[in-house]
Order: C-alpha cells, then sequence, then structure tokens
C-alpha cells in the first residue's frame, strides 16, 4: 500500500535505555503530550508474540488504552519471526504515520532491530542447512563455547543463551572463514552515513545499581506477583498468570516454537518445569542473566550515535517526560 507524502512529517523518536528502565511509560507519555499525538512501535523481538505476556515486559492495559501501539502480538509463538519481517512491518507503519503527520515513538529493547532500522540489513552468506542441522543437538553452552574459539569478540556480544544468533555467527564462519564480527566492522564502516529516517534519539540513562534492583524487582514480579506490593505485579503480569503457570499452559497446548523457546525467563521455567531446575533455581537464573543482558544493552547503547541522554535515576516518569520534551523543542 502506498501512501501520499507530507513535506516535513515528524521526525521519528527511539527511545533507547536498559531493561526495566521506564522507556514503555515515557513512549505513552510522549505520545499523550505532543501536540502531533502519535503511536508506540514496539522494537522488542518477544513482544512480537502472542500469549507470551508475563515474560515479556509488554506495556500494560492501561499503557495500551493510553496510545495505540504497534507491533507486539503480531506472530504466534510457534512461527518464525525474522529482523526483515519487523523491519518490512515497521516501515510499513513509519510511512503510514507519516503520510498522517503522527509522531512515531520506537521503543528499543533489540538492537539487531534497531540496527537495521537505523542503517539497513546485513545479510551476509546464505544459509547451510546441512550446518545447522549437524548443531541442532549440541547444547548453547558448547555452542558458545566454540563461538569463543572462532570468534571471541562476537562471542562477547551475543548473550549465551541467544541460540539463533550464536548458530548463525558458526554459520557464516563455517561458509566463509571468516568472523562474522569482521564482516560486521566492513558493514559498520559503510554504515557510518546519517541514520535512516532522520530519528531524535533519546536515552535514559541509569547508572548499574539502581537499574540492577528495578531488573531483580521486575523478574520478582514476573514469578511471585503475589510477593511484590507494587503496581508492577499487576502490569508484568497482564493476565493474571505468573511466567511459570504461562510457561506451563503454553508448553502443555504446544505454544512454543523453536525461537520462543529460547526467550529470557521462558527458557530457565522450561528447564525447571523438564525438572532440571528448581523453582528457585530457575528464579535465581533469570535474574542473573537479565542483569547480564542489561550490561550487554549498556555495550549497544554506547555504539549509537547522537544519542540525547536523560538522567533516570531518582527522576519521577514526569520528569523524564520533561527533560524529554525540552530535548524535542530544540529539534
Amino acid at each position: 500500500m502506498s501512501f501520499e507524502a507530507v513535506e516535513n512529517p515528524p521526525r521519528p523518536i527511539i527511545i533507547l535505555g536498559p531493561t526495566a528502565g521506564g522507556k514503555s511509560e515515557l513512549a505513552v507519555k510522549l505520545c499523550e503530550s505532543l501536540p502531533e499525538h502519535g503511536e508506540v512501535i514496539s522494537a522488542d523481538s518477544m513482544q512480537i508474540y502472542k500469549h507470551m505476556d508475563a515474560g515479556t515486559a509488554k506495556p500494560s492495559h492501561q499503557q495500551r488504552a493510553r496510545a495505540p501501539h504497534q507491533m507486539i502480538d503480531v506472530a504466534e509463538p510457534t512461527e518464525r519471526f525474522t529482523v526483515s519481517d519487523w523491519l518490512a512491518q515497521t516501515e510499513y507503519h513509519l510511512k503510514r504515520l507519516a503520510s498522517e503527520n503522527k509522531r512515531a515513538i520506537i521503543v528499543g529493547g533489540t538492537n539487531l532491530y534497531l540496527n537495521a532500522l537505523l542503517q539497513g540489513m546485513f545479510d551476509g552468506p546464505g544459509e547451510d542447512i546441512d550446518y545447522r542441522q549437524s548443531l541442532k543437538d549440541i547444547h548453547e553452552y558448547e555452542l558458545h563455547q566454540l563461538l569463543k574459539q572462532v570468534d571471541p569478540e562476537a562471542s562477547t556480544r551475543i548473550f549465551p543463551n541467544d541460540r539463533k544468533r550464536i548458530v548463525r555467527a558458526l554459520e557464516v564462519f563455517h561458509l566463509t572463514r571468516k568472523p562474522i564480527s569482521e564482516w560486521q566492522k566492513q558493514w559498520d564502516a559503510e554504515k557510518q552515513k546519517p541514520y535512516r529516517y532522520n530519528p531524535v534519539l533519546i536515552g535514559l540513562d541509569w547508572p548499574v545499581e539502581p537499574i540492577n534492583a528495578r531488573i531483580n524487582l521486575r523478574v520478582k514480579a514476573m514469578f511471585y506477583p503475589e510477593k511484590v506490593e507494587s503496581e508492577l505485579a499487576r502490569e508484568v503480569c497482564l493476565n493474571g498468570e505468573n511466567l511459570v503457570d504461562e510457561t506451563r499452559r503454553l508448553e502443555q497446548t504446544n505454544q512454543l516454537g523453536k525461537q520462543a523457546r529460547e526467550a529470557l525467563g521462558y527458557k530457565q521455567v522450561l528447564d525447571h518445569l523438564a525438572g532440571h531446575l528448581t523453582l528457585s533455581e530457575s528464579f535465581e537464573r533469570t535474574k542473573i542473566l537479565t542483569r547480564r543482558f542489561a550490561k550487554q544493552q549498556r555495550t549497544w547503547l554506547r555504539r549509537y550515535r547522537d544519542v540525547y541522554w536523560v538522567p533516570a535515576n531518582d527522576k519521577t516518569d514526569e520528569e523524564r517526560l520533561h527533560n524529554a520534551l525540552a530535548i524535542l523543542n530544540t529539534q
């Protein structure tokens, strides 16, 4: 579908920051506050899945009632959903919103999605189905150790249980005998031109200890909402199920595909349901891995150019909104 071009449409806004850092609420408040209004577009690789609510930090029902949200609940968890799929659908919404003279407010969570949007796709060599098949019975830990041997740099950037990205990195090395990190450096060197869509990048800046405390609280709300005395429990468990009950139901009804099963939190609960971890071990493991993921996010965030950083610690939602609006008023 084609859309009528509008002269000087509002620039898209991209909100960056670590997980559990308040990005969703800032995005909604911006939609409510900006004169041209707008819609929120999720850039999270797990929020795209229907039925997976307790472990994906989707915006609450109340937040979605306050502002339109896109790229949430767009695929079944049995389906394979690629970066290309997300980019194609997101670019449709960007063009639509531009034609309506509305703001697109993109809430960043998945670095691959944001890089594809801002810099275009890195395709690399094709797939080798036989090679992928040869890896299917190897545990993620062993695959990550293999990656450390052939591409130490990539192994520091790819989450140890991110099977999809580990396999792709190994596959690229298998096909080209050249590490994927080297391919990406060449790609990055070619992509130092201005970002696509001319966005305004606003980042929520969190010190390590406060964001880790928020992460721990969120994971506790996922596993034990009855033990969390705040609105957070109701916001995390959107449909009244904790992460364990939700994962058990999805597993029993065969609604978790290969990609969805690897999601942080769900994988650890599946290990518990299979008898490999106690519930307490699953809970603690999810906290550790989520904090580690946030550390990786901080590494990613430093690579983005021209980000306007907003202090987030010890600030209210209203104060963060005020600072973000002040930035936008200068653009």
